[in-house]
């Protein structure tokens, strides 16, 4: 008698589940693996209703229902405890940590992971998988070099065990990292290896990933035919497996490429298409990045306003983050956006006095200023920036003043000096389109408002006037007393500051107090020494 040949799935009850895992049929794995729980249920078979309800965890956490998912892997934790198996109560609890790193409790994803390898210890790929999520916690952290640190020995593990589709993926996260560090060395040979391992094995979107974030590095050390060619490849990879999301990465590359080395309508065409991209597949990081890539385009090319609009679109992306769907720093994102705010700020901000010799650097000495000045009254570091940026921009509105009256030598006529009090209107008519993340535009509208109710344009009294206005004004008094102006010679800064004393009534109490301190000390700090001069205009 003929012994009877039975199907696969009989034979291995997750082999089903599995095989529609790897074909991306997530639905109908889910389906395979609810009825091999089933089936070991009812006969007993502790490990595969162990395995069977740590893959159902993993899948319903993906679909974002992680109280169900939580549930789910603590049973399979229990009869993997019963059962005294490590590596199964090992596995449970690598899956367990990476539901908590889901839900945002990360202390509690990090003593799972620690307790999985602790007992997983002799099972190389289990090892390698927990320091692999070990060192995505730690990015998330913005622990870089713990992260580094992590991915090598998942990388070590994956090696000892011979899995070469965790060598590959070990050495992608390896190159980010190294990325993020800017250790572009390292990167581009982590790529190189990742790319070469996922050919070998065929994993294509592993492959183009590698490839686009390999392009990343091209382009940030300017070999821009290479970065190209990776990007294309990218894209090319995606296309041909159907995956629209990450090729937005790669469209953001191009865009850059094409930004960086002259060809400005190229450029806006990737960004853009980067932007759609990440839009539709509903990417938030992605379209962040790519709308802060194309705010600095549009920077370079004069497009100021727009260039803001962006910017202010992408710092709310970048604060709608979510570290525990995203795996990234979300701190470290949102301060390396603020940086790029205040370039193109700053940029902005000398562009518009790029004209006037006399008044050239005028914004970035009052910024200075008014920074000093926010130290001494204890503000926090958004109050801070916020001053910082609306000094910067504070006189924006002069565009509009006409240069023959900007750079009158002589006394201005009546009529001449109610165009310049203007100024502070036409800043907010300026950026009437714009919504900042910060309070910016009080900063431009009444920075020449005094304490006393005699200032401009609404004559605002005591403390109707915002502080950041105050802060930024008295330093803008302080810088126009201190430099050279078309109609006359620069005061002493011993003779500002007695200028400022007589016109104490012009702020409030703490904020004089705190800006005599501020420019006594940068007086004290700086050796040069100015001619005495008349009383000045202050514009």
């Amino acid at each position: 008698m003929t012994e009877e040949i039975r199907p696969l799935a009989e034979l291995d009850p997750l082999g089903e589940a599995r095989s529609h895992e790897r074909q991306g049929a997530i639905e109908a794995a889910m389906r395979a693996y609810e009825q091999a729980a089933a089936a070991a249920e009812a006969s007993g078979d502790g490990p595969t209703l162990c395995e069977a309800l740590r893959r159902l965890a993993a899948h319903r956490s993906r679909r974002g229902d992680g109280d169900a998912a939580m549930a789910l892997v603590r049973r399979s934790h229990a009869i993997a405890h019963d059962l005294r198996d490590d590596a199964l109560s090992a596995e449970a609890l690598n899956t367990m940590g990476c539901i908590q790193m889901a839900l945002g409790d990360l202390d509690a994803a990090r003593q799972s992971f620690l307790d999985a390898l602790r007992l997983g210890g002799p099972v190389r790929a289990v090892r390698a998988r927990v320091e692999q999520n070990l060192g995505i916690l730690a990015n998330i952290q913005g622990a870089l070099d713990e992260a580094l640190a992590w991915y090598g020995r998942s990388l070590e593990e994956y090696r000892a065990a011979n899995l070469e589709h965790g060598c590959a993926i070990a050495y992608n996260n390896l190159g980010m990292a190294s990325t993020d560090r800017g250790l572009f060395d390292e990167a581009d040979r982590y790529f190189r290896e990742s790319q070469t391992i996922a050919e070998r094995v065929g994993d294509l979107h592993l492959l183009g990933l590698a490839h686009a974030n390999h392009a990343e590095v091209f382009a940030a050390r300017q070999r821009y035919d290479e970065a190209l060619r990776s990007a294309d490849e990218a894209l090319r990879l995606f296309e041909r497996l159907g995956a629209r999301a990450p090729k937005s990465e790669a469209y953001r590359v191009i865009g850059v490429v094409y930004r960086d080395t002259g060809r400005p309508v190229l450029a806006e065409s990737r960004l853009r298409s980067a932007i759609e991209t990440a839009v539709d597949t509903g990417s938030v990081l992605a379209e962040a990045e790519a709308s802060r890539e194309l705010a600095m385009l549009y920077q370079t090319v004069g497009r100021n306003q727009e260039a803001l609009s962006l910017l202010n679109a992408a710092h709310r992306l970048f604060q709608r983050l979510d570290a525990r769907v995203d795996l990234v720093h979300v701190g470290g994102k949102v301060e390396a956006l603020q940086a790029t705010y205040l370039a193109v700020v700053r940029e902005w901000g000398s562009s518009i006095e790029s004209s006037d010799s006399y008044t050239f650097g005028h914004c970035e000495r009052v910024a200075a200023n008014a920074a000093a000045v926010a130290a001494r009254l204890g503000l926090d570091e958004a109050e801070a920036l916020t001053i910082r940026l609306g000094a910067y921009l504070h006189d924006v509105g002069k565009v509009r003043v006409p240069h023959e009256i900007l750079n009158k030598p002589g006394k201005l006529t009546d009529q001449e000096a109610a165009i310049i009090r203007m100024h502070p209107v036409w800043g907010i008519e300026l950026l009437a389109g714009v919504e900042f993340p910060w309070a910016i535009k009080p900063v431009i509208r009444w920075h020449h408002e005094k304490y006393d109710g005699t200032g401009y344009p609404d004559r605002l009294r005591g403390d109707e006037i915002p502080l950041s206005a105050q802060i930024v004004g008295v330093a803008d008094v302080y810088d126009a007393l201190t430099t050279t102006r078309s109609y006359r010679r620069a005061m002493s800064r011993a003779d500002a500051l007695s200028e400022i004393s007589r016109c104490r009534h012009w702020w409030s109490p703490a904020v004089y107090a705190a800006a005599m301190d501020a420019f006594a000390a940068a007086r004290d700090a700086d050796p040069r020494r100015h001619p005495a001069a008349p009383a000045a205009r202050v514009a």
